[in-house]
């Protein structure tokens, strides 16, 4: 078990146990979460477990990228871009087994604090600087993660609120942060 909270990001119960169970779920979740309906971004790590038969990074990054690919894009895809993302799951998979021995919560447990863990999402694919913002979030507010300076580092992802996946709790948690991402693309759009 990863955190001191169960997740209920993704509507489904088991697919919410699998991103609990493995951190390496859970950074994929994250990765996934683009372009695309968040909870179904979340659910993309219980899809690869269910026909891959494991989270673990270093089956991940060993798998034969095509056959990994053709999983990922069965329907239900894991993602609407399901090519593309299955070879940056492997990417990442890959990466935390260099970087992180494949310990995926390595990647947060080491980090001196909150700058140092922004540094370490931000070289990872697929992670820029609002998605590492919002995972830093998450991890604090859903796991009790906290690397010293997380606040400042997330901004007004800390805020009580729902802005984002960290902010998800429930299903009315999950309307709200969906609201709340629908009036941002709105004030972009006319500003």
């Amino acid at each position: 078990m990863m955190g001191a909270m169960t997740l209920h990001i993704t509507g489904d119960p088991a697919a919410d146990q699998v991103l609990d169970e493995s951190p390496f779920a859970l950074l994929v979740g994250m990765m996934l979460d683009q372009q695309y309906p968040m909870e179904h971004a979340f659910r993309g790590p219980a899809k690869v477990l269910e026909r891959f038969g494991s989270v673990d990074p270093e089956a991940i990054a060993a798998a034969d990228p095509e056959e990994f690919a053709a999983l990922c894009a069965t329907p239900p895809a894991v993602h609407r871009f399901p090519g593309s993302m299955a070879t940056r799951m492997q990417e990442l998979a890959a990466l935390v087994c260099g970087q992180y021995f494949g310990e995926t919560e390595r990647l947060w447990t080491e980090a001196e604090d909150a700058q140092d863990l922004m540094k370490r999402l931000l070289d990872l694919p697929g992670f820029g600087k609002q998605k590492s913002r919002i995972f830093i979030a998450l991890l604090a507010k859903r796991l009790d993660v906290r690397p010293a300076g997380w606040e400042e580092v997330v901004g007004d992802y800390a805020l009580d609120g729902y802005r984002s996946v960290a902010d998800v709790v429930d299903p009315e948690s999950l309307q709200k942060v969906r609201d709340h991402k629908k009036q941002q693309k709105a004030a972009a759009k006319a500003g």
